[in-house]
């Protein structure tokens, strides 16, 4: 599992640099200010979830269960969150309105601040 986990991890900030700076270079000169701004948004949570990620896949402070459970939450929250901003704040420049995912990004913040609360319960619960 810690394998899979800090591969996972890997990929998550790999592409997050690489949308990072495609958005900073080829996407400065054609979205608005606000646009960049949310696609940023994006790339900051995929990148702060692939750090998370690394940690968890680096440390025995859950047990695998809770580690698994957490692992899944993360990985679909960011698909959820980062990838529905990264669709939202290029709308314009796609003939699909992707303005029906919307209600996926706060799912995706959900799963990102549950997948963050079960690490604070577990490691309250955990017996010294």
């Amino acid at each position: 599992m810690e394998k899979k986990i800090i591969s996972t991890a890997a990929i998550l900030g790999m592409i997050a640099i690489i949308l990072g700076a495609f958005g900073a270079h080829a996407l400065k000169k054609i979205l608005s200010l606000d646009q960049l701004n949310t696609f940023e948004t994006g790339v900051k949570y995929q990148m702060y979830h692939a750090l998370f990620l690394l940690f968890l896949g680096t440390t025995n402070i859950v047990s695998d269960r809770v580690r698994n459970r957490i692992f899944y939450l993360v990985v679909s929250g960011v698909f959820l969150f980062s990838g529905s901003i990264y669709l939202l704040a290029t709308n314009s420049l796609i003939n699909i309105d992707f303005r029906l995912i919307g209600p996926l990004t706060p799912i995706g913040g959900f799963l990102l601040i549950f997948a963050w609360f079960n690490l604070f319960i577990n490691i309250l619960k955990k017996k010294p």
